[in-house]
């Protein structure tokens, strides 16, 4: 897992819309990488409801917010379009850049172990430093929580 104080590991994935992002290029501006398992799910949708209705606040404060999943372009797509969520989704495919993070882990429901991205958040400062990280979260309140953090940086 990435730890507080190091360099956030570079990325390049492609968001809701198609286009390319990439962490070296983000630099100047705070970043808010939200995980999650997958679109369209109640705790997911709850998540990504917050993180779009305080998309304001974290844009005055010179953030960037990005939800990061293993789900496909085309489904950001559908899920972004259902819930009319602006914040913009990243597609992990094949789960590189979520292991490098550390947030692809061993489950365990009903007795049943299995691999799985873990709810978790990290905060990455206009340097590129991790600054904060949020794991295991639940979703309901989260987005509020990461703001305040922002603002005290």
């Amino acid at each position: 897992m990435v730890a507080i104080g190091s360099r956030a590991p570079a990325f390049t994935l492609t968001d809701t819309n198609g286009k390319k992002v990439q962490l070296s290029k983000l630099r100047g501006t705070n970043v808010v990488l939200y995980f999650y398992p997958k679109d369209d799910t109640p705790g997911c949708t709850c998540e990504a409801n917050e993180f779009t209705a305080l998309l304001p606040h974290f844009k005055k404060l010179n953030t960037l917010v990005f939800g990061v999943s293993k789900d496909t372009v085309e489904q950001h797509k559908k899920f972004t379009k259902k819930h009319a969520l602006d914040v913009p989704l990243l597609s992990d495919p094949d789960g590189k850049m979520i292991e490098k993070y550390g947030f692809w882990v061993e489950k365990n429901m009903y007795g049943k172990k299995y691999m799985g991205i873990q709810r978790a958040t990290v905060l990455i400062d206009e340097a590129g430093k991790i600054t904060h990280i949020w794991d295991k979260v639940k979703p309901k309140g989260h987005a509020a929580e990461v703001l305040e953090q922002v603002k005290a940086l």
